[in-house]
């Protein structure tokens, strides 16, 4: 059913959670529903293509304890504005716009007023607390929806919607030095993206990854080096960003670290920690910090830095039916980069 039939029919298909549980298991089904309405301030979006991301796979397998029964995941979701509800002002009908992550920050709490919206008290999130992506339309916020740039089409910009937002804050949080020294722990969808972007601002890039493939596309893409888990980078790093949602490797990347040097954890979900030697791995002012969700901030400049560095974002499409075999396949590190769901067949 494509879009337009959609839409004359008053039904659309999406994705939701029938249960949580492994993957592989069909916790999520495809079903039809009633095509959504924009309320006030909202725009409702022909979704064109929506980008898989390991905090949908969180969800379905209940890392993540679901919000609401039967919610649409997706949250990389670049689409159309199909509607406009009473007050929009920001964009307009045909409009090219991405949702992300962040649905919805309160804009009363301190953090909020501090310019800290990605603290929010009172947050909604795309996929999560409202219906998302993996459906043939949906609705969101118009201040929450982002224009994107020219230099990428559908397949390619939905990525950074997260991975690219994500893996930018992550990037900031570790603070690295003016031609520092970078590790990057796992080498997928957000990592593959920062890696260009920490290179494209003079950084040295080392990669640890157990995917073979992923350590030769590292090089590919300019990393000074790649590794297995079970080796360390061949110098000491400045700086280090966690993309593997395994906490075994806390560790092993603080270790990796030179004094002074700082580690974020970028996940919404990591496997648990374990203990970590004060002396060896956090004296001379080591720091270990995490990464919580983004600011509308954060996305705008990450798509005008994307834009400026040319970057090369490696896709794996798949269609629409398809996308429970997405998920399966970003569970068992089946492809190279992000898979993306193109959604419309117009």
């Amino acid at each position: 059913m494509s879009g337009v039939v959609a839409a004359k029919s008053g039904m659309m298909r999406a994705w939701s959670f029938a249960r949580v549980g492994p993957v592989d298991d069909g916790g999520l089904r495809l079903v039809e529903r009633p095509i959504p309405e924009p309320g006030p301030g909202q725009v409702r979006i022909r979704v064109s293509v929506c980008g898989v991301c390991r905090t949908d796979l969180h969800l379905v397998e209940g890392d993540l304890a679901p919000h609401v029964a039967g919610t649409v995941p997706g949250h990389e979701v670049v689409g159309y504005v199909d509607r406009l509800g009473p007050g929009c002002e920001r964009v307009e009908r045909g409009d090219r716009v991405g949702a992300a992550w962040l649905a919805r920050s309160c804009g009363r709490c301190r953090f909020c007023a501090s310019g800290r919206e990605n603290l929010c008290l009172e947050p909604l999130f795309t996929g999560w607390d409202v219906d998302g992506g993996f459906a043939e339309f949906m609705v969101a916020d118009e201040r929450f929806v982002y224009h994107l740039p020219e230099a990428f089409d559908d397949e390619s910009v939905a990525p950074l919607l997260c991975a690219g937002i994500i893996g930018y804050r992550a990037l900031r949080r570790a603070a690295v030095p003016e031609g520092g020294r970078l590790g990057l722990y796992g080498f997928g969808a957000s990592a593959h993206l920062v890696a260009q972007l920490a290179l494209s601002e003079g950084a040295r890039v080392h990669v640890v990854t157990r995917s073979s493939d992923d350590q030769r596309f590292a090089l590919e893409l300019g990393a000074a080096s790649a590794c297995g888990n079970d080796e360390a980078p061949p110098e000491p790093l400045d700086a280090a960003i966690l993309f593997a949602p395994a906490g075994e490797l806390v560790p092993d990347a603080l270790a990796a670290l030179d004094r002074g040097g700082t580690l974020a954890i970028a996940g919404i979900h990591v496997s648990e920690i374990p203990p970590l030697d004060y002396d060896r791995l956090l004296f001379n002012e080591r720091d270990l910090r995490s990464v919580t969700a983004n600011t509308r901030a954060d996305g705008r400049a990450l798509l005008a830095a994307a834009a400026r560095a040319g970057l090369r974002v490696a896709t794996t499409p798949y269609r629409f039916d398809e996308v429970d075999r997405a998920l399966s396949d970003l569970a068992h590190g089946r492809f190279r980069g992000a898979a993306v769901v193109r959604v419309s067949s117009d």
